[in-house]
């Protein structure tokens, strides 16, 4: 079973930028495709973006696409994400993910983009 710790939230301005992080361990991390969802005050939790096992696909939300980025360092057992031209409605608590047999998730990151 993989565990998940994600950093790099913060506070940041509208059109700032900010890079998440999620450290795995206790598993084979290139076993694992790997992803984001956030989840904002009163709303359900949604889809942000995820990598495959190797990198080589990206699907992103829509309302992510083109400025957010996804990225995985298979040898630091770790995933990013890097979030460009923030808005206020990206405010949320982002959870990274792990699929495998079962989904696994960390404890949250609060991003806050204040006007």
């Amino acid at each position: 079973q993989v565990q998940l710790v994600e950093s790099g939230g913060g506070l940041v301005q509208v059109g700032g930028s900010l890079r998440l992080s999620c450290a795995a361990s206790g598993d084979t991390f290139s076993n694992y495709a790997m992803g984001w969802f956030r989840q904002a005050p009163g709303k359900e939790r949604e889809f942000v973006a995820v990598i495959s096992q190797s990198g080589d696909d990206t699907p992103y939300a829509d309302s992510v696409k083109g400025r957010f980025t996804i990225s995985r360092d298979n040898a630091k057992f770790t995933v990013y994400l890097r979030m460009n031209s923030l808005r206020p409605e990206d405010t949320a608590v982002y959870y990274c993910y792990a699929d495998r047999n079962a989904r696994y998730w960390g404890q949250g990151t609060q991003v806050t983009v204040s006007s």
